[in-house]
Formats: structure tokens, C-alpha cells, sequence
């Protein structure tokens, strides 16, 4: 079974033959902005084992939740693997296509996986007292859903449910959280990877009401979070007028990255994205074609064919700079040619 992720461009520079530094990944989602740092990581204490009160309180007070309603992880796959072990559900329902680690943990821990096309059968009914996971905003093509109806009904059915909201900070929309004041069986997962631009920073987020995340940090190591990873975190979260600058650059650029593609003559269509990326529909040709034709330009885009319900016509482009789409809009106007 294929999980293989964007975003691998050591592979990519090694195959095309030049430097990483070269590569244009439009393959991975992370944001191509950076928050600024002014911390020297030199001066950092790695002698003593690292304490967690600044980052949680940080962290708190970002998304407005209690320390106790939160267990910190080394990222968002982590979490979701820690989740899985801990549910008492035999039987999950993933709404598709969604991150693939998703299906991958459930595989791995002999779950009985539902798959439910969220183009096609959006409110199909699920099991009672079965585990739900949907992606909001969705992966790959970045839709935020108004899941009110769906919360509804999984609650009625007593579902475990679980909304990843690891895009959620591109958008303006609001987070599930409310639904934590009525429902026990619900939890979040935040990914600071995507928005702050911190792949290499390993730090995911999952928010449940206290009595949850006490069974959940019963089953877990004392020390996850490193000093690094820690204030990291810390010291991007004082940049206050990142996120505001983030979202509005990222509207432009996608904006920009939209009306390449539209122009390009082998696309077909274009979904509407929340997120930082988009998900083409290709006509004529495939994904895999589509990324050979951008190899000579050191150009990485995301093949979606291993996505549940998506085949090889489809593929994922990032948005990035303006300088890395003005150079994508020169190579497809050359490969058109």
C-alpha cells in the first residue's frame, strides 16, 4: 500500500541531478512564509531535561484553550498513531480522500476501515460507537466543510470523532473546539508544522477535554518535545503580525498560482481551496507525465493518484513565492510550446 508523502527533494535533486537548493517543491504544504526568530538557539541549555509550562501557556493562549486540554506530540503523525492506540473503536470511518496517515495507522493497528467519499456521499450513515476522522480543511484539495449536520449525527451515533484542523490557521473559519463544551468524545489535532512553516520542528497538538488528555498522557513518554522544538514554537508565536501577513500573502499568491493554471491548456479543473494549495484535475495527460515535463525546470509537484477516490489526472500544486510561481508560469508556457 502507497503512503508516499510530497516533499521528499533530496530524492528530486538527486534524480534531476542539481542541488536541493535549486528545487522548486510544489509538492509539500507548508508555508512557504517564516516567522521571525530573534532567539540564538546557541545559548540554549540541552544539559537539563525540558520543561513544557512556557510552550503550553503559548500555545493556550493561541488557541484559547487550558494546558490541561492539550498533549503536545513530535508532530502531527505521532499523535495520530498515539490516538489510534489509545481508541477503543474497532471500526473507523475516514472521510476521503484525507492524509494518509490517517489509513496508515489505522491499517497498521488491524482497525475495519470505512471509507467515505466526501465528494459523493458526504452524509452516508456511519456505525454506532465507531471512531470518525475528517480533515478540516480537507487534504488534498484544501475545501473547509460547514460540518455542523455531520457533528449532529455522529454525535447521535456516540462516535469517538476526531476533525484535524492542521490548515485551519490559513483560514478564517472557526474551530470545532466549541463542540468540546457538550461532547466528551471528541478530539482536535493541530499540526504547527503547515502554518509556521516548521517541518523540521516537530510539534502536533491534540485538544480534548481534561479527563481525555489525562488517559492520553497516562500512555505516553514524559519527555516527547525537545529544547529546540520548544522554543521554536515559542519564539514564532511572538511574531505577532505573522499570522495576519501570512494569510493575506497566501490569498494573493494562490490567487496568482490559480490563474497560471488555468491557463495552462492541459488543465481541466481547478477545486476551490481554503489552504495553501490547490488540486488540479489534468486533461490529456497524467500526473506523472505532467511531472516529467517539469523535471528539466527543477519544478517538485504533488502526484494524488495513491489518494483514496482520485486517480493519476489529479495533482496537487503548493503555493509559494512569487518568485517560484513567475517561474512555473514561464516553464508551463515553454512546455506548451
Amino acid at each position: 500500500m502507497n503512503f508516499k508523502h510530497g516533499g521528499d527533494v533530496e530524492a528530486f535533486a538527486s534524480q534531476v541531478g542539481c542541488s536541493v537548493d535549486e528545487v522548486i517543491d510544489l509538492s509539500s504544504n507548508i508555508n512557504f512564509l517564516k516567522p521571525e526568530i530573534s532567539f540564538d538557539f546557541n545559548s540554549l541549555d540541552i544539559s537539563a531535561y525540558p520543561t513544557y509550562d512556557i510552550l503550553y501557556n503559548t500555545i493556550g493562549e493561541l488557541y484559547n484553550i487550558e494546558s490541561s486540554e492539550m498533549e503536545l506530540f513530535n508532530g502531527g503523525s505521532s499523535a495520530i498513531f498515539s490516538l489510534f492506540r489509545l481508541f477503543s473503536t474497532t471500526t473507523v470511518n475516514i472521510y476521503s480522500p484525507a492524509y494518509l496517515e490517517y489509513k496508515k495507522a489505522a491499517t497498521r493497528l488491524n482497525y475495519n476501515i470505512e471509507l467515505i467519499n466526501r465528494f459523493t456521499e458526504l452524509h452516508k450513515e456511519v456505525s454506532e460507537g465507531s471512531l470518525v476522522v475528517f480533515v478540516n480543511p480537507t487534504t488534498p484539495e484544501g475545501s473547509f466543510y460547514d460540518i455542523e449536520k455531520l457533528m449532529d449525527s455522529w454525535m447521535k451515533k456516540n462516535c469517538t470523532i476526531l476533525i484535524d484542523e492542521s490548515f485551519l490557521d490559513f483560514t478564517n473559519h472557526k474551530s470545532s473546539r466549541e463542540y468540546l463544551k457538550h461532547y466528551d468524545k471528541l478530539y482536535i489535532l493541530k499540526s504547527m508544522t503547515k502554518f509556521y512553516s516548521s517541518a523540521g520542528i516537530r510539534l502536533g497538538v491534540v485538544v480534548s477535554n481534561s479527563e481525555n488528555i489525562k488517559q492520553l498522557k497516562a500512555c505516553e513518554p514524559l519527555w516527547k518535545i525537545s529544547q529546540f522544538d520548544s522554543h521554536y514554537i515559542q519564539h514564532a508565536l511572538k511574531d505577532e503580525n505573522f499570522s495576519k501577513i501570512s494569510k493575506a500573502v497566501n490569498i494573493t499568491n494562490k490567487e496568482y498560482l490559480k490563474q497560471i493554471i488555468k491557463n495552462f491548456k492541459y488543465t481541466q479543473h481547478i477545486i476551490d481551496s481554503d489552504a495553501n494549495f490547490i488540486l488540479v484535475q489534468l486533461k490529456t495527460i497524467d500526473a506523472p507525465t505532467f511531472q516529467e515535463f517539469l523535471k528539466p525546470y527543477k519544478i517538485m509537484v504533488r502526484d494524488c493518484s495513491n489518494f483514496d477516490f482520485l486517480d493519476e489526472s489529479f495533482v496537487r500544486i503548493a503555493v509559494k513565492s512569487q518568485k517560484d510561481l513567475e517561474i512555473l508560469e514561464k516553464s508551463l508556457q515553454k512546455i506548451v510550446r
